[in-house]
């Protein structure tokens, strides 16, 4: 059996579960049974999935954005079977927490921010500081010397 295909059965599986879960609670509505099918469903297997890479690799999108989308898709998924619309205020609650769980050291670009090297960053600091005090120098001494100005 290849790799791909216990993973399949598993997603399978999983979806089946959720079914048989959202048809038990479809009468109910989408209030607190939506947000716990989605933290039961959903969540547990993005946890599961997240716990399998090093959290160095949770801002690299291109290790996260298959987990992602399975996660929002499931999210639908739920959605869909419980009659509920989607996206939803619980769907976006849901996805600030996830944000602030896994993504939140993360910066726009999926580097990990922090200061350059003093090597690169001194220039930077030193130069302008330099320009400013050869101005003023050049400023006063260019006051005191005022008999060439007419």
């Amino acid at each position: 059996m290849e790799p791909h295909a216990g993973s399949a059965l598993q997603r399978h599986t999983l979806l089946c579960l959720m079914l048989a879960v959202a048809q038990c609670v479809l009468t109910q509505g989408c209030g607190s049974h939506y947000k716990f099918a989605i933290e039961e469903f959903c969540l547990a297997k993005f946890r599961l999935e997240m716990q399998e890479l090093d959290q160095s690799q949770w801002c690299s999108w291109e290790d996260t954005v298959e987990l992602y989308g399975e996660l929002t898709n499931c999210t639908y998924l739920v959605a869909l079977n419980m009659g509920c619309y989607w996206p939803n205020r619980m769907v976006d609650e849901f996805f600030i927490s996830v944000h602030r769980h896994y993504f939140h050291d993360c910066s726009l670009s999926g580097r990990l921010l922090r200061d350059p090297p003093n090597r690169i960053l001194g220039p930077f600091i030193v130069v302008p500081i330099l320009v400013t005090l050869l101005m003023t120098a050049l400023v006063v001494w260019r006051s005191k010397r005022s008999e060439g100005i007419v």
